[in-house]
């Protein structure tokens, strides 16, 4: 039974173990399997119901429920092929579990891109597929301006805990601000930081992904804390007090090691909104800068689901935290 039903659904022989044990297990009343696919048009989706079971010190499936453009139709005519019984029953999870996996892989097509919320039909793939222009082809993204209170803890915040350098400054006394370039330089492609302050900029414009930080000359003395508004659900500048909706979210950076950043990032005394345990994406976080403005923190050059430890520098455990927040209509 193992190896014909690797055959027909090409899964790992211990799903196939685990599948056939829970269906041997069900003809004599110890494992109850109720499954029931649903299709429908569009984006449909293909169910598994069961029940709260463990096998072998494993939990059996609870509910799944993925597009059925993810559920090849191989998957659909290797269940077919097992017939009825507790071995079609052990099929049908399989495919429940290879739809997961295959919708994984199917990243790269053009039907699993399409957006579910805009019922299919944004359509992505042309635009991965577009050449790119020649015209734009030396062209950098190279910047994103925040206004900031107070630039020394700003800069404290930026090249001290996030270890961005300071690539060059502009001060304008004719408009009241000064603007302050922080990053992190690719030297091995542009070689250092230059000394000399006229060839500051110029290589700074070079360098992708800076962050500005503008000093309104003034902004200091303030009373309040934080007086620009993140985007992000802040009342901060509104004229009734009441909360923004902002379109703003966050800039991000990317680490070798997620947990180790973020336990530098606490001992340092850094304000997180999201801990790497927390939430309902595990493996990344959030921290604020001294504005307020959000720093997601991703691990470099991983794919999601991204790697994870059982307790982040929060204390937080990878079963808890609370379920995904929308930053923009949080409270």
């Amino acid at each position: 039974q193992v190896a014909s039903l690797r055959s027909r659904l090409r899964v790992p022989f211990g799903l196939c173990f685990l599948l056939v044990g829970q269906a041997q297990g069900a003809c004599c009343g110890t494992v109850g399997m109720a499954m029931t696919p649903l299709i429908g048009r569009g984006l449909r989706a293909v169910s598994v119901q069961q029940p709260a079971t463990f096998v072998g010190g494993t939990p059996a499936l609870r509910h799944s429920s993925v597009p059925s453009s993810w559920t090849s139709s191989h998957s659909q005519r290797s269940f077919n092929s097992c017939g009825s019984g507790p071995l079609a029953a052990a099929c049908a999870t399989a495919t429940a579990l290879g739809s997961r996996r295959a919708m994984r892989r199917s990243l790269a097509t053009s039907t699993a891109r399409r957006a579910a919320n805009l019922g299919g039909q944004l359509d992505v793939s042309a635009y991965y597929a577009a050449p790119k222009d020649e015209a734009t082809k030396d062209w950098v993204m190279q910047q994103t301006m925040f206004r900031v209170k107070d630039p020394k803890r700003s800069l404290d915040f930026y090249t001290k805990v996030l270890g961005m350098q300071l690539i060059t400054v502009g001060d304008f006394p004719q408009w009241g601000f000064t603007v302050f370039f922080v990053g992190y330089p690719p030297e091995k492609d542009l070689g250092p930081v230059p000394e000399n302050d006229a060839d500051k900029f110029a290589y700074c414009m070079k360098v992708p992904g800076c962050v500005e930080l503008t000093w309104n000359h003034g902004s200091e003395a303030e009373d309040a804390d934080r007086v620009y508004n993140t985007g992000n659900a802040d009342s901060t500048g509104s004229k009734d007090g009441e909360a923004v909706k902002g379109g703003f979210g966050h800039i991000g950076i990317t680490v070798p090691d997620v947990y180790a950043a973020c336990q530098r990032f606490k001992d340092m005394g850094a304000e997180f909104t999201k801990s790497p345990n927390s939430g309902g994406m595990k493996g990344l976080a959030f921290v604020k800068d001294p504005d307020g403005y959000l720093v997601e923190v991703l691990p470099l050059g991983k794919g999601f689901p991204f790697p994870t430890q059982d307790t982040d520098c929060c204390g937080v455990s990878l079963s808890g935290g609370e379920g995904y927040a929308d930053n923009s209509k949080k409270k």
